[in-house]
């Protein structure tokens, strides 16, 4: 039973991801629209601190995962008596 619910949780996972991924991407469209606008309005605009948050929002996901399987491996592998 509890096989079940993970594969049903697990699919419902993919499906909403799947169903997430084209607003994400449009997103990039409009920054890089609101980086060149702003930057016709004002030459010397600093577009460090834009990157900086694409970096971030991309870090976090890989960190969620990594989490999510270290946590995952501690479960299903207990640790071994050490033999002294």
């Amino acid at each position: 039973m509890k096989k079940l619910i993970f594969a049903l949780a697990l699919s419902f996972l993919l499906l909403g991801q799947l169903l997430v991924v084209a607003p994400a991407q449009a997103q990039c469209v409009m920054c890089k629209a609101q980086v060149e606008a702003a930057k016709a309005e004002n030459d010397d605009y600093d577009v460090a601190g834009l990157n900086k948050g694409i970096v971030y929002m991309m870090i976090v996901p890989y960190i969620l995962m990594g989490a999510i399987g270290y946590f995952w491996y501690r479960r299903t592998h207990p640790k071994r008596a050490t033999a002294a």
